[in-house]
């Protein structure tokens, strides 16, 4: 049971634009909640904050001012947001920031809920004999901790991975974000190049960033010897250089937007150690605390968005805007024997390939105010998928709602005890997480 306030607040002073954004959540411990906090005392991880520090916060999520520098030239800095790549469900290049997944893991909102602004100084230079526009910012590193990365669920909520709902993770664990290689004091930026040519649209990428999901450096093989502050392990961030492509187009054959992205990452880093957690064993304790290796990476979509037309099948009031993306991620120079796995935590051995298939599709009624949806995806490398029937519904200017269930299978691979060697993979993570969800909106 989740209140959220949002103020969104912008002022213009001649050619400057001026722009703040406040959040405050807050959440009532649930019967649900209470009972995963009685867990962690049978977990043995209990002694640590209530567990709805994982969900009450107050930020200033947006605060910056834009300005022109001659005709092409805008200026923009302060806490913002970018948003790079194509890609809708699973991000490619969408790197610059990382996300906030500690009390909402899937699709319920948007994107901007979710992204961790940075503070940053970013520029857009049109360069129109060309039909493009060149972008770029560098993050001087003055951000917090928390702004790095991708964050999880990992005090034992609703969201944390199965099995460990109840298990406060971070009784053994810390965030680290002053590793020597992945310190948050350090600079990073990047630069792109969006442009048309030949009836498509295109891009051309590069940036230096953090790895948006942690890897444990662990007490039996700290990372680069770096020793660690956490009881087992630290999570932490390494730097990440990305060059990434898009490229969108519309098909007259299909009466369809097709678009691809693809992202080469050097030296993401993986956590080593498959096998269930054997503390007595330093050479290879097992569920990823065995070190970190770094491979290559290659990350593909492709998307094709189309309106259907199916008035006349389910009575809508206009055709219907649908999407399929199918998205893949290859490890460069894969190597059984390196001992990757997907996820620490977990004795899960990594793919390869990891593929994913996802659809989706929205109807409209009565002017664009019912709007019942479906999502799908499906793990085409290893099994299981989710589907998420919703209905959005807007009563007037002021007041609009959302009815929303997230049901997820596993493919019959999902751990069941902690610390073990189980088949877990991405959907199985979800096991028994299935919900549904409630939502109004008062605009005011």
């Amino acid at each position: 049971l989740r209140g959220s306030v949002l103020l969104d607040a912008d002022l213009t002073t001649g050619s400057v634009k001026w722009k703040a954004i406040g959040r405050l959540d807050r959440e009532y411990k649930t019967g649900y909640l209470e009972d995963l906090e009685d867990l962690r005392a049978t977990n043995g991880t209990a002694g640590g904050p209530s567990i709805t520090k994982n969900y009450n916060n107050g930020d200033i999520r947006e605060l910056w001012v834009e300005a022109p520098l001659g005709e092409r030239t805008t200026v923009k800095f302060g806490k913002q947001q970018l948003v790079w790549g194509e890609s809708d469900f699973f991000q490619a290049m969408d790197l610059v920031h990382g996300y906030d997944y500690s009390w909402r893991l899937f699709f319920e909102g948007e994107n901007e809920e979710w992204r961790k602004p940075l503070i940053m100084l970013s520029a857009k230079i049109r360069v129109p004999e060309a039909k493009g526009m060149i972008a770029a910012f560098v993050r001087p590193g003055w951000d917090r901790c928390e702004d790095i990365g991708n964050t999880y669920d990992i005090r034992g909520g609703r969201w944390f991975f199965q099995p460990y709902r109840g298990f406060d993770l971070t009784r053994v664990t810390t965030k680290n974000c002053e590793h020597k290689d992945g310190d948050m004091d350090d600079v990073t930026g990047g630069i792109r190049w969006s442009g048309e040519a030949f009836g498509l649209n295109y891009s051309i990428a590069y940036l230096t960033t953090f790895s948006a999901d942690p890897v444990a450096s662990s007490a039996f093989k700290p990372h680069q010897g770096v020793p660690v502050a956490g009881a087992v392990f630290d999570l932490i961030h390494p730097k990440i250089d990305v060059l990434g492509a898009t490229v969108s187009g519309y098909s007259e054959t299909l009466d369809a937007v097709i678009s691809a992205e693809v992202a080469y990452t050097k030296d993401q880093p993986y956590n080593v150690g498959t096998g269930a957690f054997n503390p007595g064993n330093a050479a290879n304790p097992g569920i990823g605390l065995n070190g970190i290796k770094k491979k290559d990476t290659l990350r593909t979509m492709i998307r094709i968005d189309k309106d259907l037309s199916l008035e006349n099948v389910f009575g809508t009031s206009r055709p219907s805007f649908s999407s399929i993306q199918l998205f893949n991620t290859q490890v460069l120079g894969f190597d059984g024997g390196d001992d990757l796995v997907r996820l620490f935590a977990y004795g899960t051995p990594l793919n390869e390939h990891s593929t994913i298939l996802t659809a989706f599709t929205t109807l409209n009624y009565r002017n664009d105010t019912i709007n019942p949806g479906l999502a799908v995806g499906f793990d085409l490398s290893n099994g299981g998928g989710f589907a998420i029937p919703s209905v959005a519904l807007t009563f007037s200017d002021k007041w609009v709602a959302k009815v929303e269930a997230d049901i997820f299978w596993d493919g019959g691979k999902s751990n069941k005890t902690q610390f073990s060697n189980g088949e877990s993979q991405l959907f199985g993570y979800f096991n028994r997480a299935s919900q549904l969800v409630f939502r109004l909106t008062r605009q005011f």
